[in-house]
Protein backbone atom coordinates (compact mmCIF):
# COMPACT_ATOMS: atom_id res chain seq x y z
CA UNK A 1 0.00 0.00 0.00
CA UNK A 2 1.34 3.80 -0.97
CA UNK A 3 2.02 5.95 1.91
CA UNK A 4 -0.44 8.54 2.54
CA UNK A 5 0.51 12.25 1.84
CA UNK A 6 1.44 13.58 4.86
CA UNK A 7 -0.31 17.17 5.97
CA UNK A 8 2.05 19.67 5.41
CA UNK A 9 3.96 21.55 8.53
CA UNK A 10 2.42 25.56 8.74
CA UNK A 11 5.58 26.59 7.68
CA UNK A 12 5.02 24.29 4.11
CA UNK A 13 1.93 25.62 3.88
CA UNK A 14 2.17 29.36 4.30
CA UNK A 15 5.59 28.86 1.73
CA UNK A 16 2.77 27.34 -0.44
CA UNK A 17 0.23 29.65 -0.28
CA UNK A 18 2.69 32.33 -1.40
CA UNK A 19 2.39 31.35 -5.30
CA UNK A 20 -0.60 28.84 -5.08
CA UNK A 21 -2.94 29.81 -8.33
CA UNK A 22 -6.16 29.82 -6.53
CA UNK A 23 -7.33 32.23 -3.89
CA UNK A 24 -8.39 30.89 -1.00
CA UNK A 25 -12.17 32.20 -1.34
CA UNK A 26 -12.32 30.52 -4.38
CA UNK A 27 -11.55 27.42 -3.43
CA UNK A 28 -14.83 26.87 -1.16
CA UNK A 29 -16.36 26.91 -4.53
CA UNK A 30 -14.72 24.02 -6.07
CA UNK A 31 -16.21 20.74 -5.78
CA UNK A 32 -13.84 17.47 -5.50
CA UNK A 33 -14.75 13.70 -5.66
CA UNK A 34 -12.01 11.65 -4.26
CA UNK A 35 -12.63 8.06 -5.32
CA UNK A 36 -10.09 5.17 -4.17
CA UNK A 37 -10.44 2.22 -2.00
CA UNK A 38 -7.14 2.60 -0.13
CA UNK A 39 -8.97 4.01 2.87
CA UNK A 40 -5.39 5.96 4.17
CA UNK A 41 -4.62 7.25 1.36
CA UNK A 42 -8.48 8.68 0.71
CA UNK A 43 -8.71 9.94 3.97
CA UNK A 44 -5.07 11.62 4.18
CA UNK A 45 -5.90 13.46 0.76
CA UNK A 46 -9.30 14.34 1.86
CA UNK A 47 -8.22 16.17 5.02
CA UNK A 48 -5.36 18.05 3.07
CA UNK A 49 -7.29 19.08 0.51
CA UNK A 50 -10.40 20.12 3.13
CA UNK A 51 -7.32 21.83 5.44
CA UNK A 52 -6.96 23.97 1.78
CA UNK A 53 -10.50 24.85 2.06
CA UNK A 54 -11.94 22.46 -0.61
CA UNK A 55 -15.41 21.30 -1.03
CA UNK A 56 -14.20 17.72 -0.68
CA UNK A 57 -16.61 14.38 -0.94
CA UNK A 58 -14.94 10.89 -0.89
CA UNK A 59 -15.93 7.15 -2.01
CA UNK A 60 -14.46 3.95 -1.16
CA UNK A 61 -16.39 1.69 -3.49
CA UNK A 62 -16.20 1.82 -7.57
CA UNK A 63 -20.21 0.90 -7.44
CA UNK A 64 -21.27 3.40 -5.03
CA UNK A 65 -18.95 6.14 -6.70
CA UNK A 66 -20.35 5.31 -10.39
CA UNK A 67 -23.84 6.16 -8.53
CA UNK A 68 -22.54 9.23 -7.15
CA UNK A 69 -20.71 10.47 -10.49
CA UNK A 70 -23.92 9.73 -12.59
CA UNK A 71 -26.21 11.79 -10.24
CA UNK A 72 -24.04 14.79 -8.69
CA UNK A 73 -21.44 16.68 -11.31
CA UNK A 74 -17.84 17.25 -9.75
CA UNK A 75 -15.08 20.52 -11.14
CA UNK A 76 -12.17 17.71 -10.15
CA UNK A 77 -12.69 13.99 -9.96
CA UNK A 78 -9.74 12.63 -8.57
CA UNK A 79 -9.86 8.53 -8.98
CA UNK A 80 -7.73 5.32 -8.42
CA UNK A 81 -7.23 3.63 -12.31
CA UNK A 82 -7.39 -0.30 -10.99
CA UNK A 83 -10.41 0.09 -8.65
CA UNK A 84 -11.35 -3.52 -7.07
CA UNK A 85 -15.12 -3.59 -8.37
CA UNK A 86 -15.14 -1.26 -11.00
CA UNK A 87 -12.60 0.08 -13.53
CA UNK A 88 -11.27 3.35 -13.65
CA UNK A 89 -11.62 4.00 -17.37
CA UNK A 90 -15.56 3.11 -16.89
CA UNK A 91 -15.56 5.82 -13.70
CA UNK A 92 -14.02 8.46 -15.42
CA UNK A 93 -16.53 7.57 -18.64
CA UNK A 94 -19.38 8.60 -16.13
CA UNK A 95 -17.74 11.44 -14.48
CA UNK A 96 -17.61 13.43 -17.80
CA UNK A 97 -20.86 12.16 -18.94
CA UNK A 98 -22.15 13.95 -16.35
CA UNK A 99 -19.95 16.98 -16.60
CA UNK A 100 -18.26 17.10 -19.65
CA UNK A 101 -15.94 20.31 -17.66
CA UNK A 102 -14.61 17.89 -15.07
CA UNK A 103 -10.80 17.45 -14.48
CA UNK A 104 -10.50 14.40 -13.96
CA UNK A 105 -6.94 13.36 -11.89
CA UNK A 106 -6.19 9.82 -12.31
CA UNK A 107 -3.85 8.27 -9.50
CA UNK A 108 -2.60 4.47 -9.63
CA UNK A 109 0.05 2.52 -7.96
CA UNK A 110 1.18 1.00 -11.04
CA UNK A 111 2.04 3.58 -13.51
CA UNK A 112 3.22 2.40 -16.68
CA UNK A 113 3.15 4.34 -19.76
CA UNK A 114 0.32 2.28 -22.02
CA UNK A 115 -1.45 3.08 -18.92
CA UNK A 116 -0.81 6.92 -18.72
CA UNK A 117 -1.41 7.25 -22.37
CA UNK A 118 -4.83 5.33 -21.79
CA UNK A 119 -5.90 7.53 -19.40
CA UNK A 120 -5.38 10.42 -21.02
CA UNK A 121 -6.96 9.59 -24.46
CA UNK A 122 -9.77 8.32 -22.48
CA UNK A 123 -10.00 11.90 -21.38
CA UNK A 124 -8.38 12.54 -17.86
CA UNK A 125 -6.95 16.10 -17.12
CA UNK A 126 -3.31 14.41 -15.45
CA UNK A 127 -2.00 11.73 -14.45
CA UNK A 128 -0.26 10.91 -10.98
CA UNK A 129 1.56 8.02 -9.91
CA UNK A 130 1.60 6.98 -6.01
CA UNK A 131 3.28 7.35 -3.80
CA UNK A 132 3.29 10.90 -4.15
CA UNK A 133 3.52 13.99 -1.52
CA UNK A 134 1.43 16.33 -0.21
CA UNK A 135 3.32 19.36 -2.37
CA UNK A 136 2.42 17.06 -5.62
CA UNK A 137 -1.31 17.00 -4.18
CA UNK A 138 -1.30 20.48 -3.31
CA UNK A 139 -0.05 21.63 -7.03
CA UNK A 140 -1.95 19.65 -9.23
CA UNK A 141 -5.34 20.16 -7.68
CA UNK A 142 -4.11 23.88 -7.23
CA UNK A 143 -3.73 24.10 -11.41
CA UNK A 144 -6.84 21.93 -12.03
CA UNK A 145 -9.06 24.28 -9.40
CA UNK A 146 -7.21 27.49 -11.59
CA UNK A 147 -8.30 25.93 -14.69
CA UNK A 148 -11.70 25.20 -13.35
CA UNK A 149 -12.28 28.44 -12.52
CA UNK A 150 -11.16 30.72 -15.64
CA UNK A 151 -13.77 28.04 -17.68
CA UNK A 152 -16.32 29.30 -15.37
CA UNK A 153 -15.28 33.00 -15.97
CA UNK A 154 -15.26 32.23 -19.65
CA UNK A 155 -18.75 30.91 -19.82
CA UNK A 156 -20.32 33.74 -17.63
CA UNK A 157 -18.51 36.21 -19.91
CA UNK A 158 -19.74 34.11 -22.89
CA UNK A 159 -23.58 34.47 -21.33
CA UNK A 160 -22.56 38.16 -20.88
CA UNK A 161 -21.52 38.97 -24.79
CA UNK A 162 -24.61 36.70 -25.97
CA UNK A 163 -27.18 38.77 -23.77
CA UNK A 164 -26.07 41.99 -24.52
CA UNK A 165 -25.68 40.92 -28.31
CA UNK A 166 -21.64 41.23 -28.30
CA UNK A 167 -19.72 39.47 -30.89
CA UNK A 168 -16.64 37.48 -29.45
CA UNK A 169 -14.52 37.73 -32.91
CA UNK A 170 -11.40 40.04 -31.97
CA UNK A 171 -9.29 38.36 -34.32
CA UNK A 172 -9.84 39.21 -37.70
CA UNK A 173 -9.09 36.42 -40.30
CA UNK A 174 -9.36 36.78 -43.96
CA UNK A 175 -9.19 34.43 -46.68
CA UNK A 176 -11.16 31.83 -48.74
CA UNK A 177 -8.78 29.10 -50.16
CA UNK A 178 -9.51 25.92 -48.89
CA UNK A 179 -6.02 25.69 -47.05
CA UNK A 180 -6.64 28.58 -45.04
CA UNK A 181 -9.67 27.88 -44.14
CA UNK A 182 -9.23 24.01 -43.21
CA UNK A 183 -6.27 25.21 -41.13
CA UNK A 184 -8.58 27.82 -39.33
CA UNK A 185 -11.73 25.43 -39.02
CA UNK A 186 -9.08 23.33 -37.28
CA UNK A 187 -8.01 26.32 -34.89
CA UNK A 188 -11.31 26.81 -33.96
CA UNK A 189 -11.87 23.66 -33.16
CA UNK A 190 -9.04 23.27 -31.13
CA UNK A 191 -9.23 26.54 -29.14
CA UNK A 192 -11.87 25.28 -26.88
CA UNK A 193 -9.62 22.77 -25.54
CA UNK A 194 -6.67 23.13 -23.27
CA UNK A 195 -4.31 21.55 -25.76
CA UNK A 196 -0.61 22.86 -26.90
CA UNK A 197 -0.78 23.53 -30.44
CA UNK A 198 2.36 23.64 -32.71
CA UNK A 199 2.20 26.07 -35.73
CA UNK A 200 4.55 25.67 -38.91
CA UNK A 201 4.90 27.79 -41.85
CA UNK A 202 6.99 30.20 -43.46
CA UNK A 203 7.94 33.47 -42.49
CA UNK A 204 4.97 36.64 -42.57
CA UNK A 205 2.16 33.60 -43.21
CA UNK A 206 -0.04 34.44 -40.52
CA UNK A 207 1.49 32.19 -37.04
CA UNK A 208 0.89 35.03 -34.88
CA UNK A 209 -2.23 35.74 -35.79
CA UNK A 210 -3.73 32.32 -36.08
CA UNK A 211 -2.03 31.81 -32.37
CA UNK A 212 -4.01 34.90 -31.22
CA UNK A 213 -7.22 33.59 -32.95
CA UNK A 214 -6.84 30.47 -31.12
CA UNK A 215 -6.57 32.57 -27.36
CA UNK A 216 -9.30 34.44 -28.71
CA UNK A 217 -11.64 31.47 -28.95
CA UNK A 218 -10.76 29.70 -26.23
CA UNK A 219 -10.98 29.53 -22.00
CA UNK A 220 -8.96 31.80 -21.59
CA UNK A 221 -9.54 34.74 -23.54
CA UNK A 222 -10.02 36.86 -20.56
CA UNK A 223 -6.55 35.97 -19.76
CA UNK A 224 -3.05 37.72 -20.87
CA UNK A 225 -1.96 36.91 -24.57
CA UNK A 226 2.20 37.01 -24.29
CA UNK A 227 4.15 35.75 -27.51
CA UNK A 228 8.00 35.61 -26.99
CA UNK A 229 10.50 35.63 -30.17
CA UNK A 230 12.80 32.51 -28.85
CA UNK A 231 15.14 34.30 -31.50
CA UNK A 232 15.28 37.66 -30.75
CA UNK A 233 17.22 36.78 -27.22
CA UNK A 234 20.52 35.58 -26.14
CA UNK A 235 20.75 32.60 -23.92
CA UNK A 236 20.73 34.18 -20.39
CA UNK A 237 18.35 37.24 -21.42
CA UNK A 238 16.30 34.59 -22.69
CA UNK A 239 16.43 32.31 -19.69
CA UNK A 240 15.47 35.83 -17.00
CA UNK A 241 12.64 36.83 -19.83
CA UNK A 242 10.88 33.24 -19.76
CA UNK A 243 11.29 32.61 -16.05
CA UNK A 244 11.99 35.41 -14.33
CA UNK A 245 15.13 36.16 -12.08
CA UNK A 246 15.38 37.34 -8.09
CA UNK A 247 17.14 40.19 -6.70
CA UNK A 248 21.09 39.28 -7.14
CA UNK A 249 21.02 36.78 -9.54
CA UNK A 250 23.24 38.54 -11.76
CA UNK A 251 24.93 42.36 -12.31
CA UNK A 252 22.02 44.21 -12.86
CA UNK A 253 19.36 42.20 -11.31
CA UNK A 254 18.51 44.96 -8.73
CA UNK A 255 15.04 43.14 -7.86
CA UNK A 256 12.48 40.61 -7.98
CA UNK A 257 11.49 40.01 -11.73
CA UNK A 258 8.53 38.07 -12.84
CA UNK A 259 9.17 36.06 -16.14
CA UNK A 260 6.53 35.86 -19.03
CA UNK A 261 5.17 31.88 -17.50
CA UNK A 262 4.37 34.04 -14.58
CA UNK A 263 2.78 37.16 -16.24
CA UNK A 264 0.52 34.76 -18.82
CA UNK A 265 -0.82 32.52 -16.00
CA UNK A 266 -4.01 31.13 -16.94
CA UNK A 267 -3.44 32.74 -20.36
CA UNK A 268 -1.71 32.03 -23.24
CA UNK A 269 2.08 31.82 -24.33
CA UNK A 270 3.37 31.75 -27.92
CA UNK A 271 6.66 30.54 -28.16
CA UNK A 272 7.77 32.12 -31.56
CA UNK A 273 11.03 30.35 -33.26
CA UNK A 274 10.78 27.99 -30.58
CA UNK A 275 13.86 25.67 -32.55
CA UNK A 276 16.17 28.65 -31.77
CA UNK A 277 15.70 27.88 -28.02
CA UNK A 278 18.83 26.45 -26.51
CA UNK A 279 18.76 22.93 -24.99
CA UNK A 280 19.34 23.72 -21.90
CA UNK A 281 16.40 26.24 -21.46
CA UNK A 282 14.36 23.73 -23.42
CA UNK A 283 14.91 20.91 -20.47
CA UNK A 284 14.04 23.64 -17.84
CA UNK A 285 10.64 24.67 -19.49
CA UNK A 286 9.74 20.82 -20.31
CA UNK A 287 9.82 20.34 -16.45
CA UNK A 288 7.83 23.84 -15.60
CA UNK A 289 5.34 22.28 -18.66
CA UNK A 290 5.20 18.95 -17.03
CA UNK A 291 4.88 19.89 -13.56
CA UNK A 292 3.68 23.26 -13.73
CA UNK A 293 5.69 24.85 -11.32
CA UNK A 294 8.50 27.07 -12.30
CA UNK A 295 12.14 28.16 -10.47
CA UNK A 296 13.31 32.05 -11.10
CA UNK A 297 16.42 32.51 -12.15
CA UNK A 298 18.71 32.65 -9.07
CA UNK A 299 16.51 30.64 -6.96
CA UNK A 300 16.73 27.73 -5.51
CA UNK A 301 13.35 26.81 -4.40
CA UNK A 302 9.88 26.88 -6.40
CA UNK A 303 9.03 30.16 -7.16
CA UNK A 304 5.37 30.13 -8.70
CA UNK A 305 2.50 27.80 -9.67
CA UNK A 306 1.63 28.51 -13.09
CA UNK A 307 -1.39 27.17 -15.26
CA UNK A 308 -0.11 28.11 -19.05
CA UNK A 309 -1.64 27.29 -22.42
CA UNK A 310 1.31 27.39 -24.80
CA UNK A 311 1.30 27.60 -28.31
CA UNK A 312 4.57 26.80 -30.20
CA UNK A 313 5.66 28.17 -33.64
CA UNK A 314 8.51 27.82 -36.30
CA UNK A 315 9.37 28.77 -39.82
CA UNK A 316 11.45 25.65 -39.94
CA UNK A 317 10.90 21.88 -40.45
CA UNK A 318 10.78 20.27 -36.40
CA UNK A 319 10.82 16.95 -37.24
CA UNK A 320 14.75 17.77 -38.92
CA UNK A 321 15.28 19.91 -35.74
CA UNK A 322 14.56 16.78 -33.55
CA UNK A 323 17.07 14.96 -35.88
CA UNK A 324 19.66 17.23 -35.68
CA UNK A 325 19.56 17.39 -32.23
CA UNK A 326 18.55 21.54 -32.26
CA UNK A 327 14.66 20.47 -30.53
CA UNK A 328 14.25 18.06 -27.96
CA UNK A 329 12.11 15.37 -28.66
CA UNK A 330 9.85 15.12 -25.55
CA UNK A 331 9.33 18.86 -25.79
CA UNK A 332 8.43 18.77 -29.16
CA UNK A 333 5.71 15.96 -28.60
CA UNK A 334 5.06 17.39 -25.45
CA UNK A 335 3.75 20.86 -27.11
CA UNK A 336 2.68 18.66 -30.81
CA UNK A 337 -0.35 17.94 -29.70
CA UNK A 338 -2.39 19.37 -32.04
CA UNK A 339 -0.40 20.72 -35.22
CA UNK A 340 -1.36 22.88 -37.71
CA UNK A 341 0.25 24.05 -41.27
CA UNK A 342 -0.48 27.27 -41.85
CA UNK A 343 -0.41 28.17 -45.57
CA UNK A 344 1.47 30.40 -47.60
CA UNK A 345 0.26 32.85 -49.37
CA UNK A 346 1.29 31.47 -52.90
CA UNK A 347 -1.04 29.08 -52.24
CA UNK A 348 -3.85 31.29 -51.87
CA UNK A 349 -3.90 32.92 -54.85
CA UNK A 350 -7.57 33.60 -54.42
CA UNK A 351 -7.25 35.42 -51.36
CA UNK A 352 -4.39 37.96 -52.41
CA UNK A 353 -7.41 40.87 -53.84
CA UNK A 354 -9.49 39.89 -50.42
CA UNK A 355 -6.19 40.60 -48.11
CA UNK A 356 -4.63 43.42 -50.37
CA UNK A 357 -8.22 45.28 -50.30
CA UNK A 358 -8.27 45.14 -46.70
CA UNK A 359 -5.08 46.64 -45.75
CA UNK A 360 -5.60 49.26 -48.35
CA UNK A 361 -8.81 50.53 -46.44
CA UNK A 362 -6.71 49.98 -43.25
CA UNK A 363 -3.47 52.20 -44.19
CA UNK A 364 -5.77 54.68 -46.25
CA UNK A 365 -7.57 55.17 -43.09
CA UNK A 366 -3.84 55.60 -40.95
CA UNK A 367 -1.61 57.63 -43.72
CA UNK A 368 -4.62 59.65 -45.58
CA UNK A 369 -7.69 59.78 -43.13
CA UNK A 370 -11.36 60.62 -44.12
CA UNK A 371 -10.80 63.44 -46.38
CA UNK A 372 -9.74 61.60 -49.73
CA UNK A 373 -12.26 58.56 -51.23
CA UNK A 374 -10.91 55.27 -50.61
CA UNK A 375 -9.50 53.99 -53.91
CA UNK A 376 -10.25 50.53 -55.78
CA UNK A 377 -6.80 48.52 -57.07
CA UNK A 378 -7.16 49.00 -60.08
CA UNK A 379 -6.36 45.84 -63.10
CA UNK A 380 -3.18 46.29 -63.55
CA UNK A 381 -2.46 46.85 -59.78
CA UNK A 382 -4.20 42.92 -58.90
CA UNK A 383 -2.88 41.52 -62.38
CA UNK A 384 0.94 42.52 -60.79
CA UNK A 385 0.24 40.90 -57.29
CA UNK A 386 -1.57 37.87 -58.66
CA UNK A 387 1.60 37.50 -60.75
CA UNK A 388 4.13 37.69 -57.65
CA UNK A 389 5.34 34.72 -55.66
CA UNK A 390 5.31 36.29 -52.35
CA UNK A 391 8.34 35.35 -50.74
CA UNK A 392 7.37 37.30 -47.79
CA UNK A 393 3.76 36.06 -47.07
CA UNK A 394 1.18 38.28 -46.02
CA UNK A 395 3.50 40.35 -44.14
CA UNK A 396 5.11 41.39 -47.56
CA UNK A 397 1.79 42.11 -48.74
CA UNK A 398 0.91 44.31 -46.27
CA UNK A 399 4.25 46.22 -46.13
CA UNK A 400 3.97 46.82 -50.52
CA UNK A 401 0.22 48.00 -49.77
CA UNK A 402 1.12 50.50 -47.23
CA UNK A 403 3.83 51.76 -49.28
CA UNK A 404 1.92 52.47 -52.17
CA UNK A 405 -0.82 54.44 -49.95
CA UNK A 406 2.42 56.43 -48.34
CA UNK A 407 3.70 57.05 -52.31
CA UNK A 408 0.01 57.89 -53.37
CA UNK A 409 -0.63 60.99 -55.23
CA UNK A 410 -4.34 60.80 -53.28
CA UNK A 411 -5.90 60.94 -56.74
CA UNK A 412 -4.50 57.11 -58.38
CA UNK A 413 -3.33 54.10 -56.78
CA UNK A 414 -0.96 51.62 -58.37
CA UNK A 415 1.53 49.23 -57.70
CA UNK A 416 4.78 49.22 -58.80
CA UNK A 417 6.06 46.28 -59.67
CA UNK A 418 9.67 47.01 -58.67
CA UNK A 419 8.56 47.13 -55.04
CA UNK A 420 7.63 43.16 -55.22
CA UNK A 421 11.18 42.41 -55.20
CA UNK A 422 13.41 45.70 -54.86
CA UNK A 423 14.57 45.82 -58.24
CA UNK A 424 12.17 45.89 -61.85
CA UNK A 425 11.95 41.79 -62.83
CA UNK A 426 13.95 41.13 -65.71
CA UNK A 427 12.79 37.47 -66.70
CA UNK A 428 14.90 35.58 -69.71
CA UNK A 429 13.40 35.52 -72.70
CA UNK A 430 13.66 31.38 -72.20
CA UNK A 431 11.86 32.58 -68.86
CA UNK A 432 8.88 34.65 -70.20
CA UNK A 433 8.56 31.56 -73.24
CA UNK A 434 7.73 29.12 -70.26
CA UNK A 435 5.77 31.30 -68.01
CA UNK A 436 3.19 32.40 -71.37
CA UNK A 437 3.19 29.01 -72.70
CA UNK A 438 2.07 28.01 -69.14
CA UNK A 439 -0.26 30.44 -69.24
CA UNK A 440 -1.83 29.26 -72.79
CA UNK A 441 -1.93 26.05 -71.28
CA UNK A 442 -3.62 27.02 -68.48
CA UNK A 443 -6.41 28.87 -70.63
CA UNK A 444 -6.97 26.00 -73.10
CA UNK A 445 -7.77 23.33 -70.41
CA UNK A 446 -9.84 25.89 -68.41
CA UNK A 447 -11.55 26.48 -72.18
CA UNK A 448 -12.32 22.81 -72.68
CA UNK A 449 -13.77 22.51 -69.28
CA UNK A 450 -15.96 25.07 -69.89
CA UNK A 451 -17.08 23.83 -73.45
CA UNK A 452 -18.05 20.43 -71.99
CA UNK A 453 -19.87 21.92 -68.90
CA UNK A 454 -21.97 24.79 -70.40
CA UNK A 455 -19.95 27.31 -69.11
CA UNK A 456 -21.78 25.74 -66.05
CA UNK A 457 -18.64 25.97 -62.81
CA UNK A 458 -20.08 24.30 -59.98
CA UNK A 459 -21.98 21.66 -59.15
CA UNK A 460 -20.70 17.72 -60.15
CA UNK A 461 -20.66 18.30 -64.10
CA UNK A 462 -19.26 22.19 -63.83
CA UNK A 463 -15.89 22.62 -65.08
CA UNK A 464 -14.39 22.71 -61.61
CA UNK A 465 -15.31 19.51 -61.17
CA UNK A 466 -13.93 18.02 -64.14
CA UNK A 467 -10.70 19.95 -63.47
CA UNK A 468 -10.37 18.68 -60.28
CA UNK A 469 -10.00 22.17 -58.46
CA UNK A 470 -12.02 23.62 -55.71
CA UNK A 471 -14.54 26.28 -57.53
CA UNK A 472 -12.85 29.63 -55.57
CA UNK A 473 -9.55 28.45 -57.42
CA UNK A 474 -11.14 28.13 -61.05
CA UNK A 475 -13.13 31.70 -60.76
CA UNK A 476 -10.09 33.20 -59.27
CA UNK A 477 -8.10 31.58 -62.75
CA UNK A 478 -10.81 32.16 -65.15
CA UNK A 479 -10.68 36.43 -64.13
CA UNK A 480 -6.74 36.60 -63.91
CA UNK A 481 -7.00 35.19 -67.68
CA UNK A 482 -9.99 37.32 -68.54
CA UNK A 483 -11.77 34.11 -69.81
CA UNK A 484 -15.62 34.81 -70.78
CA UNK A 485 -17.49 31.93 -69.61
CA UNK A 486 -21.23 33.58 -70.62
CA UNK A 487 -19.76 32.47 -74.36
CA UNK A 488 -20.17 28.28 -73.91
CA UNK A 489 -23.94 29.39 -72.37
CA UNK A 490 -24.87 31.67 -74.96
CA UNK A 491 -24.15 28.43 -77.43
CA UNK A 492 -25.20 25.36 -76.14
CA UNK A 493 -24.36 23.38 -78.94
CA UNK A 494 -20.55 24.32 -79.23
CA UNK A 495 -17.94 22.01 -79.40
CA UNK A 496 -14.66 23.07 -78.00
CA UNK A 497 -12.42 23.39 -81.31
CA UNK A 498 -15.47 24.71 -83.60
CA UNK A 499 -15.56 27.74 -85.60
Amino acid sequence: MADPPAAPSPEAAASFSEFAPTPQAARATVRIVIVDDDDALRESCASVLTHEGYDVTVSAKGRAAQELLAHRPFDIVMLDWYMSDVPGRELLGVALASNPAARVLVVTGKPTIDSSLDALRAGAWDYLPKPFSATQLHILVGRAAHATLIAREQTTRHGQLERAGGNSEKVRVLGIAPSFRNAIALARRVAATDASVFLTGESGAGKEQFAQFIHHHSLRATRPFLALNCAALPEALLESEMFGHRRGAFTGAIRDKPGLLETANGGTLLLDELIEMSRPIQAKLLRAIQDGVLRRVGSETASAVVNVRFIAATNRDPEAAVAEGLLREDLYYRLRVVPIAVPPLRERAEDIELLATSFLAHYWGKHRGTDLALPRLGKTALRALRAYNWPGNVRELQNVIERAVVLSDGETFSVDESWLTGRPRRPTKGLARQVTTLAENERELIRAALAESRGRISGPSGAAARLGVPRQTLESKIKALGIDTLSFRVRPGLVYGER
